[in-house]
């Protein structure tokens, strides 16, 4: 879309500063299904999103779509070229200007040719030596004599390059009054840079530089700050390009940077801005051994010229750290911590839309409600877990036939129960809804027909209630196993999406009946479903399922009027008991004072006509020998589902059991 102009003079263009305003604001509900996934899948919730957000969500790439695209980038500058372009250059220079220079002389018979001949022949082969003898050298030849100062000008040039970007096009064919303009940059950039250093009040400095010397840094840096920055990582690169050439190399590319240097008259003030940067910038490596191997890291064939190599170097360097940022594998990880700047060059701005919406999923997901952080720990909301719920039914409901399940028949007036069809005189207390027709058939039967006025006279006998039929209300605990063994079998999760399932089932279908989750591992404990949705199995020794039974009484005792009914998931035997001083026992295997024990609870809820269902996750001998006693003693059924198929056995266990319970015409 190209920038246009309205009749007001307005400019209209692109939005190109970040994303659109006038959007649709950003769809968190759709995040949090995708992030239920993983947490059904037994994942904390900060492990689901940390999943979401390298994945990415339906319409935008995640952390890893980004780094394999900087990754790619990174392919491609090291493709660009050799670090000893320079060097190269200056050889092939070297070359052609002495070469000119015999062209001159061999014609020539006279012993001054000769002599000048002999002293060509003795050249070092070293080119930084080479060059520094022929510095007072008296050139016959002109071409010779402007192909040798080329080499002083690219010195000058590509050392500048190394230092600011952009400086060794800026000064080609530079005047004397070019080089003393680069002199005062750098002394006033010293100055301020110094001054800065010693705690003073730079901000006016800083602009009146950019005002004088702004021309220097084309990146346009607003404050002394950024400037200080993009200086340091660059001159980190040129000493990581050094670190990258082999001895001979780093020695002879030195020696003529050193002698460029000099005949600029700013080795001193070059030597100060480095000092100066490496106090600013520490961290940045400058070289160090072992930081990223350059000389392997560039494998082009094209050499490439000190400043370019510099500039390809600061580009891998910005791209490791962009790598790095992207990976989100260290201590204290955040995506505040990727350079959104960094992105846009090196992958886009579309990139940085995609990054800016992953920034935007967590904190969406606290401001609407679905996520708080407690202690430092990300959790889930009531909310959210009510829609997490909501989705883990939803996937058993997929895998489950529900034919003939029916929905909750709770059309009596107060009470569980559904219409009958027939009626029966009212009585005190009933609550049971009014039958409108019948009561008025009995009022117009008593007293004759309706008079002029048409209105119809009512007393106490002639109302009638429609009958229901009402069910038994359940009252359910789900005992869930919390032991490592359930993560080791990979069964955790099936676990932990069946309890959530099985709660949002009861709590929106049912509401007449009654659930409580209950976890154990060493010890039991009850559970709200935020802290199951949030909860990861427990890396603890002990199944004390006596202890989470104990709770599962305690629990039932509450509701005398309804059917009691347990649910078992576990993966094997008891392990564990309490001690009378309330602490746990453990025991490999379980001892027979933590079977009877157990057992004892079992007979107790028993005694209370409770029904104890078994879903058992694993086939070990003992298991099955402990739950088949569970079932002789209590009556209730043992079912040993595929762990990917528990979710449909529980759900159709409940349902089975509430469409078999005993009715009653009211």
């Amino acid at each position: 879309m190209s920038a246009g102009t309205g009749s007001a003079g307005f400019r209209y263009g692109p939005w190109d500063d970040g994303p659109d305003p006038l959007a649709d604001p950003f769809d968190v509900a759709n995040a949090l299904d995708e992030m239920s996934e993983h947490i059904l899948d037994g994942r904390t919730p900060r492990e689901a999103l940390d999943a979401l957000l390298r994945r990415g969500t339906h319409s935008r790439r995640g952390l890893e779509d980004l780094r394999r695209q900087v990754e790619r980038r990174r392919r491609e500058a090291r493709s660009r070229g050799r670090l000893d372009g320079t060097l190269e250059q200056i050889r092939e220079l070297l070359d052609t200007a002495v070469g000119q220079e015999r062209a001159e002389l061999f014609p020539d018979p006279s012993d001054d040719a000769r002599l000048r001949e002999a002293e060509l022949d003795s050249l070092p082969n070293d080119p930084a030596r080479a060059v520094n003898a022929l510095s007072d050298y008296e050139w016959r030849s002109p071409q010779a004599r402007e192909t040798f100062e080329k080499i002083s000008d690219l010195l000058r040039r590509e050392v500048l390059d190394t230092q600011f970007r952009g400086m060794k096009q800026a000064l080609e064919n530079a005047t004397p009054e070019d080089m003393t303009r680069v002199k005062d940059m750098l002394n006033a950039l010293n100055n301020m840079v110094e001054a800065d250093a010693r705690g003073e009040h730079t901000d006016a400095a800083f602009e009146d530089f950019m005002r004088s010397f702004g021309d220097f840094f084309p990146e346009n840096p607003q404050s002394l700050e950024e400037l200080v920055d993009s200086l340091a990582r660059r001159a980190a690169a040129a000493a990581r390009l050094m670190a990258g050439l082999s001895p001979q190399q780093r020695q002879e590319l030195t020696d003529l940077m050193a002698s460029a240097m000099a005949d600029m008259g700013m080795a001193a003030e070059l030597s100060r801005l480095q000092q100066a940067l490496r106090s600013a910038r520490p961290d940045l490596g400058w070289g160090q051994p072992g930081r990223g191997r350059f000389r392997d890291a560039m494998t082009g064939d094209t050499p490439l010229g000190l400043g370019d190599a510099t500039s390809a170097l600061e580009e891998l360097a910005e791209l490791d750290e962009l790598a790095a940022a992207l990976s989100q594998d260290y201590a204290g990880a955040s995506l505040d911590d990727i350079d959104t700047d960094a992105v846009a060059r090196a992958l886009g701005r579309e990139a940085v839309d995609d990054l800016r919406t992953l920034q935007q999923i967590e904190k969406e997901l606290e401001r609407q409600g679905f996520l708080t952080r407690s202690a430092g720990r990300l959790e889930l909301t009531p909310r959210a877990v009510r829609r997490i719920g909501q989705t883990a039914l939803a996937r058993i409901f997929r895998r489950l036939d529900t034919r003939g399940r029916g929905d909750h028949d709770s059309t009596d007036a107060g009470a569980a129960g559904e219409l009958t069809g027939t009626s029966r005189p009212w009585h005190f207390g009933d609550t049971q809804p009014i039958d409108v027709v019948r009561t008025v058939r009995n009022a117009v039967l008593r007293a004759g027909p309706v008079g002029p006025s048409g209105a119809v006279s009512l007393e106490v006998g002639d109302f009638e209630v429609a009958e229901t039929e009402r069910r038994t209300s359940a009252a359910v605990c789900l005992l869930v196993d919390l032991s490592y063994s359930m993560a080791l079998r990979g069964t955790w999760g099936v676990a932990k999406s069946t309890a959530l399932a099985l709660h949002t089932l009861i709590s929106t279908k049912f509401p007449q009946d009654t659930i409580h989750l209950v976890g154990f591992s060493d010890y039991a404990r009850q559970l709200r479903p935020v802290e199951l949705a949030g909860l990861d199995s427990e890396v603890v020794q002990g199944t004390n399922l006596q202890h989470a039974l104990m709770i599962a009484g305690r629990l039932l005792s509450k509701y005398p009027d309804s059917e009691p009914v347990v649910l078992l998931v576990t993966d094997g035997e008891p392990t564990a008991h309490l001690m009378r001083n309330g602490a746990p026992a453990f025991s490999w295997p379980p001892t027979p004072e933590t079977l009877e024990l157990t057992l004892a609870e079992v007979d107790r809820l028993t005694r209370r006509g409770a029904t104890i269902n078994v879903f058992m996750l694993d086939d070990e001998p003992r298991l099955v020998q402990f739950v088949d006693e569970v079932a002789r003693r209590n009556g209730g059924r043992v079912l040993s589902p595929d762990p990917g198929t528990l979710g449909q056995y529980v759900v159709r266990d409940y349902l089975r059991a509430r469409g078999g319970r005993r009715r009653t015409v009211r």
